[in-house]
């Protein structure tokens, strides 16, 4: 009776082994990819806007903010891509800095499926914003919830499949970055006369509080190293200055809305250390880099930091003063210029944002530290 009843639980013992296989005898452990310099990422997860986005409204219908058209992508190897800008954009050269194998794909095209999300996947849709009404003004755009939902519900089981693990063991070998928030001034703030009783001081709160409940939401998710990047200076965007003209060149309140956000960006890297266990965040001031382009611009190689690099279409030709016209003009030496189109910086100043972002030391531009030294950490 005793050898029978040892044996049932043994064969017991065994369906439970076999029936977790998948998941407890995963190859987690050995899904980082370790590159030259000692970082271990596997690959990247991007969530935000324009400036991040890989070609996601691509494949929306009746979305306005497109870029997969020339002049845009003109320096890419791949042509027009989607990306706003000439060519690479912030996350392809943090694809190059940590030595991952491949650009991290869009989500929105079909192909992005099976082994192709394995080093990361693109959910930033351009003219999004961290509250889902912002973008409504471009037609089809994915906000930031949608985003992370897509995340949770359509790319994390497969990602669960593909390694053979749950994410909690994998996603702690990923990148999660997030650019987003620029929108939510430009395009919902400062637009919409529902705002206009509400004070900039408690609109940036509520979008800072918004924003931290979606970062709480990855990490319980799995996600623990996280890269978020500030606004730019929004008053500093051709666009801005080409229909609201100063005498000092920048509106002032525009990059004061931008610099308040900014801060409590900053200050939410601290909050999330110690309210979300085991993060290790990075806050990259893209602002400021931009910032002290435009004022020195021939001491950072650039000579124009205040037009256009493409033609624009303006609103009276049935643009919006942002987007390249398609097939229009574009100026030849694309390295001297800040600004790409109306709002978009062109690959030259990415080079220097994804630089600094990291290897800069700098606590004004990285902080508390630079993506190397995070991705080095050990969870």
């Amino acid at each position: 009776m005793a050898a029978t009843s040892s044996s049932s639980g043994l064969f017991f013992l065994a369906l439970s082994l076999l029936a977790c296989f998948p998941f407890c005898s995963c190859h987690c452990s050995s899904v980082s990819n370790k590159n030259a310099e000692g970082g271990m990422m596997k690959g990247m997860f991007v969530f935000g806007s324009s400036l991040v986005d890989n070609g996601n409204n691509n494949f929306l219908p009746n979305s306005l903010a497109r870029a997969d058209y020339l002049p845009y992508g003109i320096d890419f190897p791949l042509g027009p891509s989607g990306r706003f800008t000439n060519g690479r954009n912030v996350i392809d050269l943090l694809v190059g800095h940590l030595k991952l194998p491949s650009l991290i794909p869009a989500f929105a095209d079909p192909k992005t499926r099976g082994s192709k999300i394995v080093h990361g996947v693109n959910f930033a849709s351009g003219a999004s914003g961290i509250l889902d009404d912002t973008g409504s003004l471009a037609g089809h755009v994915i906000n930031l919830n949608q985003q992370i939902r897509n995340f949770e519900e359509i790319t994390l089981p497969e990602l669960e499949t593909q390694l053979g693990c749950r994410s909690h063991q994998s996603l702690p070998n990923y990148l999660f970055v997030v650019g987003t928030g620029g929108n939510d001034y430009s395009f919902n703030y400062f637009l919409r006369s529902s705002n206009k009783n509400v004070s900039l001081e408690i609109f940036t709160a509520n979008l800072t509080a918004s924003l931290s409940r979606q970062l709480k939401k990855l990490h319980s998710l799995g996600a623990r190293k996280f890269v978020v990047m500030s606004v730019n200076p929004l008053g500093c965007s051709p666009v801005v200055r080409m229909n609201r003209p100063t005498h000092n060149g920048c509106v002032q309140n525009m990059n004061r809305a931008a610099h308040l956000f900014n801060s409590h960006l900053k200050s939410l890297v601290d909050v999330i250390r110690a309210e979300m266990p085991g993060s290790s965040p990075v806050f990259v001031n893209s602002y400021k880099i931009i910032r002290d382009i435009i004022k020195n611009p021939i001491s950072k190689g650039f000579k124009d930091s205040s037009t256009t690099c493409c033609e624009v279409a303006s609103i009276s030709e049935g643009g919006n003063g942002i987007l390249c016209k398609r097939g229009g003009e574009v100026c030849a030496n694309r390295s001297s210029h800040v600004f790409f189109d109306g709002l978009h910086p062109t690959e030259a100043v990415n080079v220097q944002i994804a630089t600094k972002a990291y290897v800069s030391s700098l606590k004004t531009e990285v902080y508390p530290t630079n993506i190397a030294r995070m991705t080095k950490s050990k969870i």
